[in-house]
């Protein structure tokens, strides 16, 4: 086995023997309890397909003991110090605990709640009062008042439409009466989508603020979900400025096309034609897979009304001309949620601004666990002292604050004014105006701070993620210690191996066996070439017409028991013969054998033969003498009781 071969095993293997946790002793090693249940993790992991006795946990627990010894002496021979295993270590924390810095079950909840909101489309209708960027309080009170008396109006009965119509302040009020068509999951800011998916059909929703004015939905109708939907179109677009009698030209001309494609003619070929869309025209008139409320209403119902794949509309009018729509392909939103459901909608939620939700949720968390405390000061007035810092007048105390005030902390670290004002230079050259651009900027520090204490202290709060930084460093520390105690020992003591050898060379004989060539080639041509040129050339030249093979061909020479060598039908291997070839099942390789002398009786190996066999026996010889000397200075005591209330 290869040291790299040995290194992944014993990884491998690491892995499960840490996972679980400590529970009631099984074992313990210089007085360092093992648990139960952590036994029986690794257990049920490595012997999955073996039915649990009292024998194989007591063979199982021989090994999970050598482990355990071999790992103790590795800890106190203070290999964890050494600067590889360090650098390792700290490269493998930066890796996986990005892995961690999320709330899964956050993240679930949107994925299902997105699937639940998928079912059905809403059609809304909606009255808004803005507000301006930066709104005053005469703004935010002028809003508001006007929201809250449209309110009351939908409150005593008057139709939605005509509330609208007298208080919204949408422009498109004047076009639809505040009707905005369907609408479905992912359609709408994530607050708004809530809001629309909160009102049952019929009813009407509070005034609800957002950063962009107040709103009042309206839930019109549900209908089940259309999905998504992708259609070509032709654009016989309207000239700037056309006059009455130039678009019906441009209707004219829509529908003869249409009566050409009814007749059989080439939507793409047209679409490249005729087609007004210049994004689309080169495409065959394709536009990308689009669903509800991405485009005019009027739009997605043709599109949508398409009753199959290849079906075309009849020339539809819009501002921009007359559109000729083909269906290539609907995609139904999921029914059932099942595995493949829920990761195919969690890629769009992570893509998607509710993630924020998430984030948050994360936040949270991190503050509670990591026992997150904000100290009590003046947000004013650390504000008029940030603004101070940021012009450098040279203030360096107000009202009781200085570079050294304490803004918050964590579990075991604290967070100075000094600290804030070096991330708000590092963010910006100058203070935007106002508190609240103030304030979110400090909430951002926060949240960075709270992460990067969190992600420096992950080991403290995640009982995983400490198994798995645990696994990659003492399965690191495992592979070096065997490394210099017994590997580079049994490879490089060529006096020990001898000795080995000489006192157990009864162990290492040959079975029937045979000098001969091997060849494992790509395919089965490159197979019946090499053999060809080897019978039409001197054997001894094996050598360079394999190497002219590159990596297509393997080959070697030596002394090999029979069933080392290909041979499929078992037959009798004669000198100076050719085995058959024996493809490989697995990847499709050929082999065959080229038949020097064989040797029918069995007889005992030389040193040079059987030094490969000799160097893993001393390995595992080696390894013993250790063990019995490790159990001598780390005393081993089994819990029989505990052993026999393993579960069968």
């Amino acid at each position: 086995m290869s040291l790299p071969v040995k290194k992944f095993v014993l990884l491998s293997l690491l892995f499960l023997l840490l996972s679980g946790v400590h529970a009631q002793t099984l074992f313990t090693v210089d007085g360092t309890g093992v648990g139960k249940d952590e036994f029986l993790k690794a257990y049920s992991k490595n012997n999955a397909r073996q039915k649990a006795t009292e024998k194989s946990y007591r063979d199982y627990l021989d090994l999970y003991i050598r482990y355990k010894l071999k790992v103790r002496a590795a800890y106190d021979a203070r290999l964890d110090t050494l600067p590889a295993q360090r650098t390792e270590l700290q490269n493998f924390r930066g890796q996986v605990a990005e892995t961690y810095l999320k709330d899964e079950s956050s993240q679930d909840r949107l994925v299902k709640e997105v699937f639940e909101r998928g079912q059905k489309d809403i059609r809304l209708a909606h009255i808004l009062i803005p507000l301006p960027k930066n709104p005053t309080v005469t703004d935010t009170l002028r809003a508001a008042e006007k929201a809250a008396a449209a309110y009351m109006a939908l409150k005593k009965g008057k139709k939605f439409k005509e509330v609208a119509l007298q208080y919204s302040e949408d422009p498109s009020v004047k076009t639809n009466g505040g009707d905005v068509g369907y609408i479905t999951v992912f359609t709408l800011p994530y607050e708004l989508e809530s809001l629309a998916y909160s009102l049952p059909a019929g009813h009407f929703s509070k005034p609800y603020r957002t950063r962009g004015g107040y709103h009042i939905f309206y839930n019109a109708g549900e209908r089940k979900a259309l999905g998504r939907i992708k259609v070509a179109q032709i654009l016989l677009s309207f000239p700037p400025g056309a006059t009455g009698s130039v678009q019906d030209l441009v209707r004219h001309k829509a529908d003869s096309i249409y009566a050409l494609l009814r007749a059989g003619g080439d939507f793409a070929a047209l679409a490249r034609a005729s087609s007004g869309d210049n994004l689309t025209y080169q495409t065959g008139g394709e536009l990308p897979e689009f669903g509800i409320g991405r485009y005019d209403s009027t739009f997605e119902a043709t599109a949508f009304s398409l009753d199959k794949d290849g079906a075309i509309s009849e020339p539809l009018a819009s501002p921009y001309g007359y559109h000729i729509l083909k269906r290539i392909a609907r995609k139904p939103f999921p029914r059932q949620y099942d595995e493949a459901t829920a990761a195919q909608l969690k890629q769009q939620v992570l893509n998607d601004p509710r993630i924020e939700v998430s984030r948050k949720a994360l936040l949270s968390r991190i503050e509670q666990q990591a026992e997150f405390h904000r100290a009590e000061f003046s947000e004013l007035d650390l504000w008029a002292f940030t603004d101070s810092a940021m012009r450098n007048t040279g203030l360096s105390s107000f009202r009781g604050m200085n570079y050294s005030t304490v803004l918050f902390s964590f579990t075991r670290q604290s967070y100075t004014l000094k600290q804030w004002l070096d991330y708000t230079r590092s963010v910006r050259g100058q203070r935007p105006g106002g508190p609240q651009a103030d304030k979110d900027l400090f909430d951002r520090w926060i949240e960075r701070m709270a992460q990067d204490y969190y992600r420096s202290h992950l080991e403290d709060y995640n009982q995983d993620f400490a198994f798995q930084l645990t696994e990659f460093k003492e399965g690191n520390l495992l592979f070096e210690i065997m490394q210099r105690r017994i590997w580079d020992k049994a490879s490089t003591d060529s006096a020990g191996l001898r000795n080995y050898y000489e006192a157990h060379k009864d162990k290492y004989w040959w079975d029937a066996s045979s000098d001969a060539l091997l060849f494992t080639c790509k395919n089965a041509t490159i197979a019946e070439t090499l053999k060809a040129r080897l019978v039409a050339h001197p054997v001894s030249a094996w050598r360079q017409m394999t190497d002219s093979g590159a990596t297509s061909i393997q080959a070697d020479s030596g002394r090999y028991e029979l069933a080392q060598i290909p041979n499929p039908g078992k037959l009798e291997l004669n000198p100076l013969a050719y085995t058959p070839f024996t493809t490989n099942s697995a990847d499709n390789s050929v082999s065959f054998a080229y038949i020097l002398n064989v040797y029918h009786d069995r007889s005992p190996r030389n040193f040079r033969d059987a030094r490969g066999f000799v160097i893993n026996d001393y390995q595992n010889w080696l390894e013993d003498q250790w063990i019995a000397d490790l159990k001598k200075k780390y005393p081993v005591k089994v819990e029989d009781k505990v052993v026999a209330e393993l579960p069968k």
